[in-house]
């Protein structure tokens, strides 16, 4: 990084600290930007309702400037001020789901400037349960356009450090609130058409989300992406989440056909799966490289190589959820040039972490 592109000097206060919030506000009245936690992953905030502040944004993670942003809000209210039209189901969504996880996409109003929207007429709107996300946006008085505080293609952060790693010097203020709980990303639901329609998987599932509305689609484009195609949410087009090394899912044939609704997300691992995995890494550090590879913690001593990193609990799609990011980062703490993964069934919450480690592998998949 130049020192054209990393010029400021940026405050770190933790949540606790007396004078937190008080500059964190004024920064964001401002037109400045702020990361905070919310309960997915840490936010890069700013006005979103003043363009140059969305523009700062994207200038700060390197991001493409058709990838739209999401506002986040602290009442139900605030909908109004964003949306043109609020369809009955999208009112049961919000009820039924807000505060949390869930993004709707509605209609805009002009006042919501298309730098925010990445040029669409539509917005993305979530109201995020993290106290110190709400106390934030209450505060401030300000909507706060805010994707992940992580520069445009890595892994999103979940711990402070991870974003003082991507945007210290790039952005005004970095507020630590520990951990966050629940590490990736917001479900979006789209509900402009005629039938909900999932645009980003997340940690609010299709099951539950048809448990309240009835038959949801999902968006072909999750399952099959097309680079050629405007992304209507964040994160859909481009490369996203991504190690610094090459990493490689290794799957067996019938692990993509799972598509229960439990949370386990890990099935047991094939003992070709196994295999495969130690032979590749054995094959690469007879070559001279860092390998590294990404297992759950009950499965880590079936594998040779040198550096296992866990990714939670077998059986716990909510425990590897949260760990996920953090798994990446580290691979790239330990400069991992190759590494491998095994795979995570296609369950409610699985599909989700299916859904981040393909982006991060750039759909490189083995399969055995």
């Amino acid at each position: 990084m130049d020192n054209e592109e990393k010029s400021l000097n940026t405050i770190i206060r933790n949540v606790t600290d007396s004078d937190a919030f008080d500059i964190a506000c004024k920064i964001l009245q401002d037109g400045g930007l702020v990361a905070f936690p919310t309960e997915t992953v840490y936010g890069l905030g700013g006005d979103g309702l003043r363009a140059e502040s969305s523009e700062k944004i994207y200038a700060a993670k390197g991001r493409p400037s058709d990838n739209p942003l999401i506002i986040h809000i602290a009442d139900i209210s605030d909908v109004e001020r964003l949306a043109r039209e609020i369809p009955d189901k999208a009112r049961t969504l919000m009820e039924a789901f807000w505060p949390g996880p869930l993004t709707v996409i509605l209609k805009k109003k002009p006042e919501v400037p298309d730098t925010t929207t990445g040029g669409l007429d539509t917005v993305a709107i979530r109201m995020p349960s993290h106290p110190d996300a709400a106390r934030l946006i209450r505060e401030s008085g300000v909507l706060i356009a805010a994707p992940s505080a992580n520069t445009s293609g890595r892994p999103s952060p979940t711990l402070a450090e991870h974003v003082i790693e991507d945007m210290n010097g790039r952005i005004d203020m970095i507020l630590d609130g520990g951990p966050v709980g629940i590490g990736i990303e917001s479900t979006i639901v789209d509900m402009t058409g005629d039938k909900p329609v999932i645009l980003r998987p997340g940690y609010i599932t299709k099951h539950m989300l048809e448990g309240v509305l009835g038959e949801v689609s999902i968006d072909k484009a999750i399952i099959e992406p097309d680079p050629n195609l405007r992304p209507k949410a964040p994160g859909m087009k481009y490369t996203h989440y991504a190690p610094s090394g090459k990493l490689t899912i290794i799957e067996s044939a019938d692990e993509s056909d799972n598509s229960d609704n439990s949370d386990s997300s890990h099935g047991s691992v094939s003992q070709a799966v196994i295999d495969r995995i130690n032979q590749e890494t054995e094959k690469a550090e007879a070559e001279g490289l860092v390998t590294a590879v990404l297992t759950t913690s009950d499965m880590a001593d079936k594998y040779t190589c040198k550096n296992i990193i866990t990714l939670g609990e077998s059986g716990s799609g909510t425990t590897v959820a949260a760990r996920l990011y953090a798994a990446l980062r580290e691979c790239d703490k330990i400069g991992a040039e190759v590494i491998f993964s095994e795979s995570f069934d296609r369950d409610e919450l699985g599909f989700s972490i299916m859904n981040r480690l393909l982006k991060a592998a750039g759909h490189r998949v083995i399969t055995v």
